[in-house]
């Protein structure tokens, strides 16, 4: 079984220092998000963890302290299903962060049941798209200032089920859990390409990246066979920290190995579904996301 497992985890690691930079990850209290700020940590750069509890991100922190000495980290309160959060967290870090490396979108809600955002949206577009696609937009002109700088929004294999339903973003007419997760996977990926488009001259990266089949806490919502025998066979999946490999690539490999507005798998170049290349979808659901949160992002 062990055999088997190790043909599915890259061969891959770096000793890139990261002294003097920052870094904010989404959702690092836990899971893939946590590994990949412990490994930040580790390498010496300033960790922010953006967390919706902060009771967990405070626990975070220390675990991370304990098992990293000289960890730089600190936890932020951070709800992306709430515009308001969103504003208050970046109105912070303009308050007390003088540089922002790396944008670490990480954070997602999946396959959950109907909900909505504070402001409408439905759940898995709203935190997963919307709520990154505010929180970049706020931070971009601290990321600019800083660069060379990187955004990583973290997507899924999920995507190659995805489609953008523009006549039904929030799911009102016909919501399924697994389609709503993967339409949003999908929005990683497309909102990647055209952001990449309009800030790499301006030394500001993009990549997405898919972190594999990870044995997370992600299919808790959903009730179906499937899942099971997922479970069943847990060992064979990768663990948080091997899934947070690919992010750790995207962040310290240098620019030059490194294709902006790219897919990012197993620590390599990958290719998307159709969907995920599809550049005149990705302007409108540029255009379209600008609507709904009511910003003006050229």
């Amino acid at each position: 079984m062990q055999a088997v497992r190790s043909l599915f985890i890259p061969k891959w690691s770096s000793d890139v220092r990261l002294e003097g930079k920052t870094a904010i990850i989404t959702g690092a209290n836990v899971g893939i998000g946590k590994e990949t700020a412990k490994d930040l940590a580790g390498r010496g750069a300033r960790v922010i963890l953006a967390c919706r509890d902060m009771a967990k991100g405070e626990q975070a922190v220390c675990d991370i302290m304990r098992e990293v000495e000289g960890a730089k980290v600190v936890a932020r309160q951070l709800d992306l299903a709430d515009t308001k959060s969103i504003c208050q967290f970046a109105e912070n870090i303009y308050n007390t962060e003088k540089t922002l490396h790396y944008l670490i979108n990480n954070a997602g809600v999946a396959m959950c049941p109907y909900a909505t955002t504070v402001d409408g949206y439905e759940m898995q577009f709203g935190v997963n798209h919307l709520g990154h696609f505010f929180l970049t937009f706020l931070l971009l002109d601290l990321l600019k200032h800083s660069a060379p700088s990187r955004v990583i929004n973290l997507s899924s294999v999920a995507h190659n089920m995805g489609k953008i339903q523009f006549d039904d973003l929030s799911g009102e007419k016909n919501y399924h859990p697994v389609k709503a997760y993967a339409q949003s996977k999908l929005a990683n990926i497309l909102f990647t390409r055209e952001l990449a488009k309009r800030t790499e001259a301006l030394g500001v990266m993009a990549y997405s990246v898919d972190p594999g089949t990870v044995n997370t806490e992600i299919t808790r919502h959903l009730r179906h066979p499937l899942v099971g025998i997922v479970k069943t066979f847990s060992s064979l999946l990768k663990t948080p920290a091997e899934g947070a490999y690919t992010t750790i690539y995207c962040t310290v490999t240098p620019e030059n190995q490194l294709l902006t507005g790219g897919y990012y798998k197993d620590c390599a170049i990958a290719e998307s579904s159709r969907a995920g290349q599809d550049d005149g979808t990705a302007l409108k659901l540029w255009v379209v996301s600008c609507h709904l949160l009511g910003i003006c992002w050229i």
